[in-house]
């Protein structure tokens, strides 16, 4: 893969650009490579150079990104006030459910019918949803889609004022459980210990609904990379984006070997296989996913 300079906007020149209608709605979507679908929905303050860069190590290990435009300025860095601005309008906005629990965000019906008009160019077993912060609920309630196997919630912050509560309705969440224990499926959750927005309780309301099904991860704070971008040296002043801002990528760093984690569960989910590549001598002391995530 290219190298793209994460402290530089991202012109998105290795994506195709597409206007996608569904439900009656048009979005901009940017699509890269080949394989089984994956849908990436990025985290505030919008698809940022490091949101770029996580759909393209997506992409390069042999699926087809779809990375949805949701908010702000695509490929742009962000700076603070631009990236404030972006959020103020997120919470009033009736697409998403930034405050208050109980129902999932109006949003994911739209990216459900992405996801099935995704598997239906891709073919495979179904396709991957990834999400972050903002959208890191999404890839939960997007369960309800028959298309989504490989369901991974990075960091899921809504609703922001109230951390013990989930973004999604109790009969939502119980269909989802059923799903899961349907078919055999699990669900991949990352934070960091010391997050202000997607907190253990989150989590611990998550597993008390999903039980085994729901297959977390917490980071130590120290794992964090501290070279912030201005929006999230502004407003985000914590450990909180393990596989964007806050991933440190090197060998053996906790955040590296979560990457890893997230992008060997969609292979192996929608491949129906391990990646022949990740088993050559430069990998073979990377620790692999738990047996009970695949």
């Amino acid at each position: 893969m290219a190298d793209h300079d994460v402290t530089q906007d991202d012109d998105l020149a290795d994506f195709t650009v597409r206007s996608i209608s569904l439900l009656g709605q048009v979005r901009r979507v940017y699509v890269s490579g080949d394989g089984p679908g994956v849908i990436v929905m990025h985290e505030m303050p919008g698809i940022s150079p490091h949101v770029a860069r996580f759909a393209r190590w997506v992409r390069d290990r042999g699926m087809t990104v779809y990375l949805p435009s949701l908010f702000g300025t695509d490929g742009a860095l962000g700076d603070a006030d631009s990236g404030a601005q972006v959020f103020r309008r997120l919470c009033v906005s009736k697409e998403f459910r930034a405050l208050g629990g109980g129902e999932s965000s109006p949003i994911t019906t739209w990216l459900m019918a992405l996801a099935r008009s995704a598997h239906r160019e891709c073919g495979g077993t179904g396709v991957g949803a990834v999400g972050m912060c903002f959208t890191g609920n999404f890839a939960i309630t997007m369960m309800l889609e028959s298309a989504v196997v490989a369901p991974v919630a990075c960091q899921p912050s809504l609703p922001l004022d109230e951390p013990g509560v989930l973004e999604i309705s109790d009969a939502e969440l119980t269909a989802v459980k059923e799903r899961l224990d349907r078919d055999d499926l699990t669900v991949l959750a990352y934070r960091f210990e010391g997050d202000k927005v997607c907190t253990r309780a989150r989590f611990d309301a998550y597993a008390q609904a999903l039980g085994d099904s729901f297959v977390s991860r917490e980071l130590p704070d120290t794992a964090a990379n501290r070279d912030a971008p201005p929006f999230f040296a502004a407003h985000v002043p914590y450990p909180h984006s393990v596989v964007t801002v806050h991933l440190v990528d090197r060998e053996g760093e906790p955040t590296a070997t979560a990457r890893d984690e997230i992008l060997d569960f969609l292979v192996q989910r929608l491949h129906g296989h391990a990646d022949s590549d990740r088993s050559t001598d430069a990998h073979a002391n990377r620790p692999s996913p738990d047996r009970n995530l695949l």
